[in-house]
C-alpha cells in the first residue's frame, strides 16, 4: 500500500523542499517508486526541463527527485507569479483557488502508481489559501499523516510545539519530524534537539546541520525513514 505524507514547516524558510527532495531520494534508494507534488507555489521561476515554459523552482526540484514522471501542471497545478502568501497572490491575480478544487487536482496526480508520495505545502501550517481556508485543509481532506520540518533557530521550540498542536487539533497524525539548522550561529543546538525529541511526541527522522550550498543527496544521508515505512 502506498505511503502518502504532507510536508509542512515551522516557517517559510524551514527547508521543506530540501527535506522533501531528500526523503524522495532516500525512499528511491530503498527501491521504492516515488512521487513529489507541490500543489501551490509562488514565484521562484525557472525553466522547466524539456519545455519552453517556466515553473516554480521547488516544483522542478521535486520532479527531478521523483522516480515517477508527471507533467509539470500535475505536480504544481496552482502557480502564482509573485513570491507572496497564496491568498494575497490569488487576489492580486484575480483568481479563486479553493481547497475543493485543489484536492481534486492532487487526487488526480496521486492516481499515478507510486509507493511513496510526498505533498509539500507552502509556508507554515496555517498559511491561508484564500480568505476562508488554510492550505493545511488540503492535508485534512486527503487524510494524510504529516511530516514536520523544524527550522532550527532561536524560537524554534515555540514554533514547533505550536505547529504540532495545530496539526493534532486538525485530527492528523505527525508521522515524524526533521530538524534543519538554518541559523549557523544557533546556540545550544543539541539541547534544543533533545527538547524537541522529548516534547514533540513523534519520531525524529534526522537532523541536518548547517551547510553552505547544501545538496539534497547529502541531506538524505542524515535521514532515517524507517518510521515512515
Amino acid at each position: 500500500m502506498a505511503k502518502n505524507f504532507f510536508i509542512t514547516g515551522t516557517d517559510t524558510d524551514a527547508g521543506k523542499t530540501l527535506i522533501t527532495q531528500a526523503l524522495l531520494i532516500k525512499a528511491a534508494a530503498l527501491g521504492l517508486k516515488t512521487l513529489g507534488l507541490k500543489p501551490v507555489a509562488a514565484g521562484g521561476m525557472v525553466d522547466i526541463p524539456g519545455s519552453d515554459k517556466q515553473g516554480n523552482d521547488d516544483a522542478v526540484k521535486l520532479m527531478a527527485a521523483s522516480t515517477e514522471a508527471l507533467p509539470y501542471a500535475q505536480v504544481n497545478p496552482v502557480l502564482f507569479s509573485d513570491p507572496i502568501a497564496p491568498h494575497i497572490a490569488a487576489e492580486k491575480e484575480g483568481r479563486n483557488v479553493t481547497i475543493h478544487s485543489l484536492t481534486g487536482f492532487v487526487r488526480g496526480a496521486m492516481m499515478t502508481r507510486a509507493d511513496f508520495r510526498l505533498i509539500e505545502g507552502a509556508g507554515g501550517w496555517m498559511v491561508p489559501l484564500n480568505g476562508r481556508e488554510p492550505l493545511s485543509a488540503l492535508a485534512k481532506e486527503l487524510k494524510t499523516p504529516v511530516i514536520l520540518v523544524v527550522g532550527m533557530k532561536l524560537g524554534c521550540l515555540n514554533h514547533a510545539l505550536l505547529t504540532a498542536r495545530a496539526i493534532r487539533a486538525d485530527g492528523l497524525e505527525i508521522a515524524g519530524w526533521v530538524g534543519t539548522q538554518i541559523d549557523k550561529d544557533m546556540s545550544c543546538v543539541e539541547e534544543n534537539l533533545a527538547s524537541l525529541k522529548g516534547m514533540l511526541g513523534a519520531p525524529c527522522l534526522g537532523f541536518v546541520p548547517f551547510q553552505e550550498n547544501v545538496q539534497a543527496e547529502a541531506v538524505a544521508e542524515h535521514l532515517d525513514i524507517t518510521a515512515l515505512l
